[in-house]
């Protein structure tokens, strides 16, 4: 009967510790289950709370005010906001018609930078106006042209030809330097890019030099023989100079070199880190291949 009642007892506690065992089972296993599911959430909450942080650095760094002209400084612009976006940037930008607001807004600190001219026109204005303008970035060059009006051909030059140029200092030079090269007329030595009509020592067909601000010569090509136009003007007016010029500056000159178009800012302002990220985007060759593939030799990149 002892051991009837010992094995009876013996089976019970077995049957107790074994459920107790399920029972402490099924708890961890709940409890792991909880566990689990909590680190998760502060996983999937951390990286929410990172990409909204990520969200948030991106959307937040700011807006670049640049002040250009129409083309090809604003399309190639509109190209470079993708890649701004991406960064964290938005650029604004704002065509003018002339090239002294586009300085004049920066130097006054209404906008971030400009892009509308080369360094000879810039380092002009900043003698000529006291501001203090600095370029940033070298972006591209646009091949000065020689373009017809009532006359079709330089072969035959009629004497007393009129011949339309741009009137600021360094853009009057180069297209007075254009002149030359054509054999056309001859400068005074030594009057480079600083040359104007007063520089002219031979003038074999009597050219008569109608000096205008830059804007204003593609819209007089049907009351001259001649015009000679910026490449952005030129571009504005539906011209291509590999197609369209009676003559124009070689990709390898030492002028398309010298008037390659820059990116400015204020002085102080160089490092600014929004500025930085336009030349860059700028400078791509994202920006190079758009460049080669829209504008046909009009404008080229700066390497």
């Amino acid at each position: 009967m002892k051991k009837k009642l010992l094995g009876i007892l013996l089976t019970v506690a077995t049957v107790s510790t074994f459920v107790a065992g399920c029972g402490n089972k099924a708890d961890n296993s709940t409890n792991n289950a909880a566990d689990k599911q909590e680190s998760q959430n502060e996983a999937s909450t951390d990286n929410a709370d990172a990409k909204a942080d990520s969200d948030s650095s991106s959307a937040t760094k700011g807006t670049i005010k640049v002040a250009a002209s129409a083309t090809p400084h604003a399309e190639i612009l509109e190209q470079a906001k993708s890649a701004l976006a991406e960064q964290g940037w938005d650029l604004e930008v704002t065509v003018f018609d002339d090239y002294v607001q586009p300085n004049l807004v920066v130097e006054s600190g209404d906008f971030d930078a400009n892009y509308v001219e080369h360094k000879p026109y810039l380092d002009n204005f900043n003698e000529e106006n006291g501001t203090h303008l600095v370029s940033v970035g070298e972006i591209h060059y646009e091949p000065f042209g020689i373009y017809p009006g009532t006359s079709k051909s330089l072969d035959d030059v009629k004497d007393g030809a009129v011949v339309a140029v741009p009137n600021d200092t360094t853009n009057e030079a180069r297209a007075l330097l254009l002149l030359q090269d054509n054999g056309l007329i001859k400068l005074k030595d030594g009057a480079g890019l600083n040359a104007t009509v007063t520089d002219i020592a031979e003038n074999p067909h009597n050219l008569e030099i109608k000096e205008l601000e830059a804007a204003q010569v593609a819209r007089v090509i049907d009351e001259v023989d001649y015009v000679i136009l910026n490449g952005n003007y030129a571009l504005a007016a539906g011209y291509s100079v590999g197609k369209d010029a009676l003559a124009y500056e070689q990709a390898d000159s030492e002028a398309a070199k010298t008037y390659v178009n820059v990116i400015v800012v204020k002085e102080g302002n160089e490092d600014n880190e929004g500025i930085k990220a336009l030349v860059d985007v700028l400078k791509s060759d994202d920006i190079k291949k758009y460049i080669n593939d829209t504008y046909d030799g009009a404008v080229i990149p700066f390497e």
